[in-house]
């Protein structure tokens, strides 16, 4: 990493960061008015987990595998890896197009890294739709953006906050998930990749020798269970595993001005520029960004 490694080293070297992560529980809550969600965390903008409100969802006992099997398999679905992120011409690419019934077979049958994720299914089964209910804890949902995500068990999302910046409420509707939070400051500590959301520092093996402003960021964990949401503020990044192979679905309320002007800017820097730029160098533009996220990261020490 060169000089800029040798000056975070000799700051440590006063000051040790802890030996692990910095991660407290994600409160869980019941009952909430929209009152009391805004004032304790809309407006601080911190996590919540609510345990009912998808109490009255259809999707609840509806949505089995079975019925996904038997009603919609036969839907063409573009399936992820874990080379998703890897640099070159498959890059943010899917690494192929199944069919629907054939993916939940391969999540069935035991652990993958296999995902579906961000698919707008109600495109296509708009006959699903009523089974969900928008929240009424909030204003700003976008109806036209229900996602859902699907994965096999031990797949992995890799660190990154949504390029929209909207607010998220994501449900869990079978099979659980642990999900790892971090605030939008700690964006330095996690070495975000520069014209990305992305970070790929190992939160679960962290090495610190490599991302030494990673041991002085501070976030939450969560293992969400079915028929929970978690309520992730705009901007926050998150790592989630699937604890088993499973699937949620993830509603998005759009707040400030601001916020919505950040998103549409993120957008533009992805499209045309590192989506741009790792068609023309690949490899040696991921480099790159690795160098800049490192050079922010000692900055921020």
């Amino acid at each position: 990493m060169g000089q800029p490694a040798i000056g975070i080293a000799h700051l440590f070297t006063k000051h040790p960061p802890p030996r692990m992560l910095e991660l407290q529980p994600v409160e869980r809550r019941t009952g909430l008015t929209p009152e009391t969600f805004a004032k304790e965390f809309l407006h601080p903008m911190l996590p919540v987990v609510l345990t009912d409100l998808t109490a009255d969802w259809p999707a609840r006992k509806k949505w089995t595998i079975e019925h996904f099997k038997h009603q919609h398999g036969h839907l063409q679905v573009p399936v992820v890896s874990n080379n998703y992120s890897k640099p070159g011409k498959g890059y943010m690419a899917p690494d192929r197009v199944i069919s629907f019934g054939e993916f939940l077979e391969i999540i069935e049958s035991g652990p993958t890294d296999l995902r579906i994720f961000l698919w707008n299914i109600f495109r296509v089964a708009p006959e699903l739709r009523p089974d969900f209910k928008i929240p009424t804890l909030m204003g700003g949902f976008v109806d036209e953006l229900p996602f859902m995500f699907f994965g096999g068990q031990g797949s992995k999302v890799a660190l990154h906050y949504d390029i929209d910046m909207s607010h998220v409420f994501l449900t869990q509707l079978h099979g659980r998930k642990r999900v790892l939070l971090f605030a939008p400051d700690q964006s330095r500590n996690l070495y975000r990749h520069p014209f990305t959301v992305a970070s790929y520092v190992d939160l679960n093996n962290p090495d610190y020798s490599q991302y030494p402003a990673l041991a002085y960021a501070q976030g939450y964990e969560v293992m969400l269970q079915p028929g929970e949401t978690l309520f992730m503020p705009s901007g926050y990044w998150h790592y989630i595993e699937y604890t088993d192979g499973g699937y949620s679905i993830s509603l998005r309320s759009f707040g400030s001005i601001p916020a919505r002007v950040r998103g549409l800017a993120n957008i533009a820097s992805h499209y045309v520029v590192d989506k741009g730029l790792n068609r023309l160098i690949g490899p040696s533009w991921r480099k790159m960004k690795e160098r800049m996220a490192e050079r922010r990261a000692g900055a921020a020490v």
